[in-house]
C-alpha cells in the first residue's frame, strides 16, 4: 500500500497469544478445559468469566507459572519459558501485592531490569510514565494499593514488550486512575501491541476493549467484538450475564 504525505505512520504489529487445546487439572479439579483462542495485535481483548471460571489460571499458564496438563499456550509462536529475556517479549500484571515490601519502587524495577538486560534510563522512564517518580524511593510496603497497581503496570511496561497481560489492573485506583489506565491500554493497542485484559468492571471493559473472550467452567463460551455483543443485548453487562448464566463457581480462579 502506498502512503501519501500526511498519512498516519503504519502501526507496528506485534505477536499473538495462542491457546491450543489448553487443559489444566489440579488433582480432581478441572480448572481449564480444552481451551483454544487467539489474542491478536492492534486492539484490547477483554477476558471475562465468573469467579472460578479459569481466567487467572489461564494467564498463569500463558506465563509459564503453571504447567498445562495438556495442550499449549504460545506467545509469538513460542512458549514463554523459552524466552531468554522474557520482559522484552511479554509484560504482565497479575498480582500487584506480589512485591517485596521492604524494597523501593525504584529498586524493584531495577532488579527486574538488570535480569533482562534493560538499562537504567528505562526504569526512570516507566516510573514517570505511571506517575510514581515522586515516590520512587519509598518502600513499597508503605505505599497505597493504587500506587502498587501503578508499580505493577510499570513492571509490565519495563521491557517495552509487544504483548501485555493485565489481571484486574484498576483495583485500588480512583476514577482518574481508572481513566488513565483505560487511555494507556488503548494507546498501547493503537501502537499495534497485543493486549489481554481481565476485569470484572463491565463499564470500564466496554469503554476499553474492542474484542471480548468469555469463558465459564474453564471452557470457551464466546469470542466476539464488543459491537457484536451489544448489538444483540442492551449492554456488554447484559450480554455477559446472559452468556454466563449457566456458569457457577468452578475450581481455580
Amino acid at each position: 500500500m502506498v502512503r501519501r504525505a500526511g498519512d498516519p505512520p503504519p502501526r507496528i504489529l506485534y505477536g499473538v497469544i495462542e491457546l491450543q487445546h489448553l487443559t489444566k487439572r489440579y488433582g480432581g479439579t478441572l480448572a481449564v478445559d480444552d481451551l483454544s483462542f487467539a489474542v491478536a495485535p492492534g486492539h484490547v481483548t477483554g477476558f471475562l468469566g465468573p469467579n472460578g471460571a479459569g481466567k487467572s489460571t489461564t494467564m498463569r499458564l500463558i506465563l509459564g507459572l503453571d504447567a498445562p496438563t495438556s495442550g499449549q499456550a504460545l506467545v509469538n509462536g513460542r512458549r514463554y519459558t523459552s524466552f531468554r529475556k522474557p520482559l522484552r517479549e511479554v509484560g504482565a500484571l497479575l498480582d500487584a501485592s506480589a512485591v517485596h515490601g521492604g524494597r523501593s519502587a525504584y529498586n524493584h524495577l531495577l532488579c527486574m531490569a538488570r535480569a533482562n538486560g534493560i538499562g537504567l534510563k528505562r526504569v526512570v522512564q516507566v516510573l514517570e510514565q505511571v506517575g510514581l517518580a515522586s515516590v520512587a524511593r519509598k518502600r513499597v510496603g508503605g505505599i497505597s494499593l493504587g500506587m502498587k497497581q501503578r508499580l505493577g503496570i510499570a513492571s509490565a511496561l519495563l521491557g517495552n514488550p509487544g504483548v501485555l497481560m493485565f489481571d484486574e489492573p484498576v483495583n485500588g485506583l480512583d476514577p482518574d486512575g481508572v481513566r488513565w489506565i483505560r487511555d494507556l491500554l488503548r494507546s498501547l493497542a493503537a501502537e499495534g501491541r497485543t493486549i489481554l485484559l481481565s476485569s470484572h468492571l463491565m463499564s470500564a471493559m466496554a469503554l476499553t476493549a474492542e474484542r471480548i473472550v468469555i469463558i465459564g467452567r474453564g471452557r470457551l463460551i464466546t469470542e466476539a467484538t464488543v459491537a457484536e455483543l451489544t448489538a444483540r443485548h442492551r449492554s456488554l453487562e447484559d450480554a455477559y450475564m446472559a452468556l454466563t448464566s449457566g456458569s457457577l463457581e468452578y475450581g481455580a480462579a
